[in-house]
């Protein structure tokens, strides 16, 4: 490990990776920093994409695939099944393979990968030669509040770090904070990270062995006795195995854990199924943070909220958000000039930022329904001509009540009317 580079990324998930890539691929001498052991694990996720969003970014290898999706079911709390045509189709992945491979990609580019290094601070830039600071001794009271508090002007000139158990520093001019929800590196940096209560979903997962499901088909389950403000879903990894899990909002869980829910439905429907992994954690199934950029520090993937909020997947927008920033990072880097940082934020707002926005309102809506509304949405869905059984025209449904959130639906996914 040098003392010196370009970029520092803290993180090596499918954002930080990214990001790497495309900031090495164009010259910038890039140190990848990863706190764990091995680059992908734990699997913390539901492993699933859209095939078309995947290969605007990265070309697919089969080994990264368990499952191929072609069918998409909606199970509403009564059991009305509700099977929209996608105009696409999906896959579920297997992420210790894909993860591992995305950082393997960047280092082909020229990064520089690092694991076992947990990184537990920013590096305060010194004040050039013959000047004097203006920090208040309050800020100097302790080396943790200097590091809480960012200079705009100067920005950070490094990370501090554990690697390997020793304690090290490295300089950066532009260090990338791709250290999931409620990202450290952000909080240090003084950008807002918090998640409210509402927008983070309380998620849990089982990766199950021996069940007897149709390996081309993705299962969503609603209502309040399943999955109350959020859903339980079921993606199949082939072999007789599945990945089952369920995500509720944060204010669902103070009255019964998500993995309370998920534990029911597999003894439900699953009884025989055996239980190869368990995992839980958060999603923050929010709009994006308001600063991606401050000073040197950039935010990709769950550290910038780049999460679906109407979804919950954050993959493939995590990618693309690492993939916008790695080319704000080359293009600063080549013309010297850290402003052009700011590309970053314009572009992704461009490309995926206002559709998460609309897509956070038709959550908002969705996600109040009762039980009794949501199998009235089945009913009513199931009603319409086979060709109009849409995911859009299951929206339209579920949002017949506001034309005005339809019609920004539309104008956001530049759908016609008819569509």
């Amino acid at each position: 490990m040098k003392e010196r580079y370009d970029v520092v990324v803290v993180g090596a998930g499918p954002a930080g990776s990214t990001c790497a890539r495309f900031a090495a691929a164009r010259g910038a001498s890039v140190l990848v920093l990863e706190k764990d052991r091995d680059v992908g694990m734990p699997v913390r996720c539901g492993e699933a994409v859209s095939n078309r969003s995947l290969e605007k970014i990265v070309d697919i290898d089969p080994r990264w695939i368990a499952a191929t999706i072609k069918r998409f079911r909606l199970i509403s709390p009564s059991g009305h099944v509700v099977e929209p045509d996608l105009g696409g189709y999906g896959y579920v992945l297997e992420r210790r393979i894909f993860d591992y491979d995305l950082a393997r990609l960047a280092v082909e580019a020229g990064a520089e990968l690092h694991t076992k290094s947990y990184v537990d601070g920013l590096l305060p830039r010194n004040p050039e030669p013959g000047t004097t600071t203006d920090m208040s001794s309050e800020e100097k009271e302790t080396s943790s509040a200097a590091k809480d508090r960012s200079d705009d002007s100067s920005g950070w000139r490094g990370v501090s770090l554990q690697w390997k158990g020793e304690p090290r520093t490295v300089e950066a001019r532009i260090i990338v904070g791709a250290d999931g929800v409620e990202s450290r590196v952000g909080k240090w940096a003084g950008i807002d990270t918090t998640t409210h209560m509402r927008d983070m979903e309380t998620c849990a997962q089982m990766t199950l062995s021996n069940v007897d499901l149709e390996e081309d088909a993705c299962e969503f389950y609603f209502g309040n006795d399943t999955a109350p403000m959020g859903y339980l879903w079921v993606f199949p990894k082939g072999r007789g195995m599945a990945n089952v899990g369920v995500g509720i909002s944060g204010m669902a869980s103070k009255q019964k854990a998500a993995i309370r829910y998920l534990q029911e439905f597999v003894e439900r429907r699953y009884p025989g199924a055996g239980v190869l992994t368990t995992v839980a954690g958060g999603v923050p199934c929010a709009t994006t943070v308001d600063t991606l950029v401050k000073g040197n520090i950039v935010l990709v993937g769950d550290a910038a909220h780049q999460v679906n909020p109407m979804s919950g997947g954050g993959i493939t927008s995590g990618m693309i958000g690492g993939k916008l920033a790695g080319e704000a990072i080359a293009r600063a880097l080549e013309k010297n000039d850290l402003s052009l940082l700011n590309e970053y934020p314009k572009q992704w707002r461009k490309e995926v930022g206002a559709k998460h926005d609309t897509y956070y309102r038709m959550k908002a809506a969705v996600y109040k329904f009762p039980d009794e509304t949501l199998d009235d949405i089945a009913v009513n869905v199931l009603k319409l001509r086979e060709d109009k059984r849409t995911i859009w025209g299951v929206f339209k449904t579920a949002l017949r009540h506001q034309p005005a959130l339809v019609w920004e639906m539309m104008k956001t996914f530049g759908l016609r009317p008819s569509a």
